[in-house]
């Protein structure tokens, strides 16, 4: 019987079901590309680091620190990587980069790939450097060019196209320059207070148990302050991080899917009701309740499962364009390979699916009497009211929360985000209501038919006012959240360059410079905005327990990770406009030289637990400071200058091994350019950050990050398009009696043309309209909130949205409604009726 029911109504049934194709094909494309990432992760993880160990210290290694490196490996080789500004004479441009002294084979696995091929090695021999591609392209340098490192200016012997590990778009952001190892004390750039990251890379040339060896060696490495990597821990970190991202990614797609199934729901239930004449008769033929039930099940089980296989075999193909679109953050090549588990997994979730979200209409079919051949009225069949509906609510509550839950950890997240999508749902439902209704109590007598009658078909029996608005709404509000978001991130960081703000930071600067510094500065005609002294330093003990300690505390395991950390801190006497006591007693001066006053950053200190009175110990460069939490103050870190966690008294660390950090205001790139040239030339050693550079490599980072979430959203926006269309189509059996009726009344074709436009111009006008409304208070509470700025909008991407949406309503209502339009009443009665 299911089989022979749905002989006139296939077409429609899969137009159902359509609604989820590109839902499903979002998961299968996700779910392959995650497969495919994982086993080329496996198999390339040896490339990633490009040795089977590498050593990691923070300071140079003493003579005990390193008889134990050199009882590591069968082959060695050393990196000395640090932040400088290069210089390029040909150009004589400048540009902060990272630059890696390297000694040795190194990379044993892979290579550095460059242009020339041979350039990789022949660096090594003589004062020539590998630079990055970005850098070549960026100032129009050439192999044989030069560029200066400190006080040494090397040959450019090739291009660096990807390094080990390397992801496209971290050469955007600090990009690298190779130099040898044996010329980097001639640049000068190896002073005290120097930031220098060491890493040391073995190679063993016989098997060994790297998992065995590394856990023998933890209790060493811990107490020498040496950190590891291994091809083993580099492959599940990188897994983890990729795992993080295609979980995200997936949640997106399932956004997608789940408004789908909004459409799914609207139309099986529309569907049922123009099949409660033919249920009515066949229980006056002795058809049992749960037998009528079992036979429309069957039919959405068939679709459903047509459809998904549909939407497995799309996503197949278009998991071939991901690793094109992640190809920037990716740092190995992925393969195109199809996935069975992932195929498998999203036919089985789209069936699943389908059933779940049609069972809301199609439990009322056990609520059809013989008794409606006779009554067919709309107020006597209420297809609504029904108590099993709260159990299928709860099932499909529990469904979302589950599948969020295998790609969140934690059931506080996907808590929060199953409440969100239905809060999101509901608020949008109820806005569509409430226009529903305003719009019935505007409407005037004394308006022309023509408007009288589209705008009442907003809100009669059978509108699909809250399915659009529901579907294409979140679609908008989805997309125009992004938009704004990211108009937030880059003005937050346009606010921090305004007006007379400092908006370049020079540091690593010693001692002996800082008045020469300012000096120079001041000759540019450029001001001093900032010179503030910057200590490194670690925790030795934290609320008066040492590490070994803190790991017995099972209430400790949040400030685990501050033994391994080195932080930055200053001294002064007093605050700075940019920040504001929370708590405590400021103290800017002292001379106790034991259980010294400090002042927290108000954040940092809720994190870490920490209050007032609370006990640490610090290492400044093998001394020990016992000192306690003074106060905690307000850090506003939208802004460009140098903000501390931790700020000390002066007659502390005075004369402490330290470096400055130096703040100014350059009013143009002009000026900005020749600043920097001569700060390169009087002083090589001096970093510089300038914000207006920081502003375009965030620009081009938020475009490339929205570019890539703008590739699943589009799976969204089709979505709505296709339960758009789905339901314009499917309100076509609805509104041919109507059309037919009106043009028997003798309505133009011109007159039936209007209606249908002005319903269709106000459905996709109040979707957009209201998905913009939610996108707008979603930002706004991120702007307020969160990142802490004022929030302001462009309208013109949102009314060009608003502009699409309404335009492609349209469109689809009146080609939905040609065939009445340009065909004789009685044809289409005996056609379609």
């Amino acid at each position: 019987m299911a089989w022979r029911d749905s002989r006139k109504s296939r077409s429609r049934l899969f137009l159902f079901v359509s609604s989820i194709i590109f839902g499903i094909a979002a998961l299968v494309a996700i779910y392959t590309f995650g497969f495919n990432l994982k086993k080329d992760i496996d198999t390339q993880a040896a490339t990633l680091i490009g040795a089977d160990m590498a050593v990691h210290a923070g300071k140079l290694p003493d003579s005990k620190t390193q008889k134990f490196l050199d009882s590591l490996g069968d082959r060695r080789s050393q990196e000395r990587s640090f932040a400088s500004m290069v210089y390029f004479p040909k150009t004589q441009n400048t540009r902060l980069a990272q630059v890696k002294a390297l000694e040795g084979e190194f990379p044993y696995y892979g290579k550095l790939e460059t242009i020339p091929a041979n350039a990789g090695t022949d660096f090594r021999n003589g004062k020539k450097a590998l630079v990055d591609q970005t850098l070549m392209l960026q100032y129009n340098a050439k192999v044989g060019d030069s560029i200066k490192v400190g006080y040494v200016t090397f040959l450019i012997e090739g291009t660096l196209t990807k390094a080990p590990g390397q992801a496209g778009i971290a050469s955007g952001i600090a990009p690298m320059v190779y130099i040898p190892m044996q010329y980097l004390d001639q640049t000068g750039l190896m002073q005290k207070g120097s930031r220098i990251n060491y890493t040391f890379y073995y190679k063993y040339d016989h098997p060994v148990d790297m998992v065995k060896l590394t856990k023998s060696l933890d209790a060493k490495m811990d107490k020498l302050e040496l950190g590891y990597e291994t091809i083993e821990t580099r492959k599940q970190n990188t897994g983890r991080a990729f795992a993080n991202l295609t979980d995200f990614l997936a949640l997106v797609g399932f956004i997608a899917l789940l408004l789908g199934c909004v459409g799914v729901a609207s139309a099986i239930h529309i569907y049922v009701r123009e099949k409660i004449a033919s249920i009515a008769i066949m229980r006056c033929l002795g058809v049992k309740a749960y037998e009528a039930f079992l036979i429309y099940l069957i039919q959405i089980i068939g679709i459903g499962l047509i459809g998904s296989i549909a939407g497995a075999a799309l996503g197949t193909m278009v998991q071939h364009l991901l690793p094109v679109v992640f190809k920037d953050f990716l740092p190995l090549s992925v393969t195109t390979d199809i996935s069975w588990a992932a195929v498998g997994q999203g036919v089985i979730l789209g069936v699943a699916i389908s059933v779940l979200f049609a069972l809301l209409p199609l439990i009322a079919i056990r609520r059809i009497s013989p008794l409606n051949t006779l009554r067919m009225s709309y107020e006597n069949i209420n297809l609504l009211r029904d108590p099993f509906r709260w159990l299928v609510y709860a099932v499909i509550l529990a469904f979302i929360a589950i599948f969020t839950h295998s790609q969140i950890d934690g059931w506080q997240a996907c808590t929060f985000f199953t409440i969100g999508i239905v809060v999101a749902y509901y608020i949008l439902v109820g806005i569509a209501r409430l226009l529903m209704y305003l719009t019935r109590l505007f409407i005037k007598g004394s308006w022309s038919y023509v408007w009288r009658q589209g705008f009442a078909n907003l809100y009669r029996p059978n509108n699909q006012t809250i399915v659009l608005v529901v579907s294409i709404g979140l679609s908008a509000a989805f997309i125009c959240t992004l938009l704004f978001v990211q108009g937030i991130l880059i003005k937050q960081v346009s606010l921090s360059s305004s007006g007379n703000q400092a908006n370049m930071i020079l540091f690593d600067i010693q001692v002996k410079q800082k008045d020469a510094l300012a000096a120079l500065t001041k000759k540019e005609h450029l001001p001093v905005l900032e010179q503030v002294p910057v200590i490194s330093l670690r925790i030795d003990k934290f609320k008066g327990k040492n590490e070994a300690e803190t790991k017995k505390d099972s209430s400790m395991n949040h400030s685990m990770w501050i033994f391994s950390n080195e932080f930055r801190v200053t001294y002064r006497d007093s605050l700075t406009p940019n920040e504001r006591m929370v708590d405590g007693e400021w103290i800017g001066k002292t001379t106790a030289d034991n259980d010294i006053p400090v002042s927290v950053e108000d954040r940092f200190a809720k994190g870490m637990k920490l209050k007032i009175g609370d006990k640490i110990t610090f290492n400044v460069q093998g001394v020990p400071l016992n000192a306690h939490v003074a106060s905690t103050r307000e850090v506003n870190w939208n802004r460009m200058q140098t903000n501390f966690i931790f700020v000390f008294p002066k007659g502390v660390l005075d004369d402490a091994p330290q470096f400055y950090a130096f703040a100014t205001h350059v009013p143009s790139k002009q000026a900005s350019a020749l600043y920097q040239q001569h700060v390169v030339k009087a002083f090589p050693n001096i970093s510089m950050i300038d914000l207006g550079f920081i502003l375009s490599v965030l620009e081009e980072l938020m475009d490339k990050v929205g570019g890539i979430i703008r590739f699943m959203a589009m799976f969204s926006i089709v979505t709505a398009i296709v339960v758009l269309i789905a339901s314009v189509r499917i309100s076509k059996y609805q509104r041919i009696q109507e059309s037919v009726l009106l043009r028997t009344m003798g309505a133009s074709r011109r007159q039936v043309f209007a209606i249908t436009t002005i319903e269709y111009l106000f459905l996709g006008g109040l979707s957009a309209f209201t998905g913009i409304l939610i996108a707008l208070a979603a930002s706004w509470l991120l702007a307020k909130y969160n990142f802490q700025v004022p929030f302001t909008a462009d309208p013109t991407q949102p009314l060009l949205l608003f502009l699409t949406i309404a335009v492609l309503t349209i469109v689809i209502g009146l080609l939905n409604s040609r065939g009445t339009l340009n065909k004789p009443p009685l044809e289409i009665l005996r056609r379609d009726v």
